[in-house]
């Protein structure tokens, strides 16, 4: 793992402060849509910024695609931090923070991908089979 892997102090502030930003836009804190791009989205509501996230994502597949064929690679960075962006929007909007991801994320560690996938079907399907 590089020392680029995980996240130091100083990109968790980033995320924060960003996060915070994001906050302060909100129409309910005196956002006001005719002058802040975040503001506007908030206003419309979840379809404008969910259609922005999955925009966002389809471009990061683009990007990666691109690079696959010799495109430069801070493509994919740049369209990461959009989607990351936009998904921040939307984490503010229902009332999460970068620091609950960051806390689903290492509650995750030293977790196998294929362990975590099987027990969440298995939980899914023992409440499914709960449920009249």
């Amino acid at each position: 793992m590089s020392s680029n892997d995980s996240l130091a102090p100083s990109s968790q502030d980033a995320l924060a402060r960003l996060a915070a930003v994001i906050e302060s836009r909100k129409p309910a804190h005196g956002g006001d849509p005719e002058k802040s791009y975040v503001s506007r989205l908030l206003h419309k509501g979840p379809d404008a910024f969910l259609k922005k996230i999955g925009e966002e994502a389809t471009e990061v597949v683009m990007a990666a695609k691109d690079v696959q064929h010799g495109a430069d690679k801070a493509k994919i960075v740049y369209e990461v931090a959009d989607l990351w962006f936009h998904t921040m929007i939307a984490l503010a909007h229902y009332g999460l923070t970068p620091a609950d991801v960051l806390t689903e994320l290492e509650r995750r560690e030293g977790t196998s991908g294929i362990e975590e996938k099987a027990l969440r079907k298995a939980v899914a399907r023992a409440a499914q089979e709960k449920s009249p």
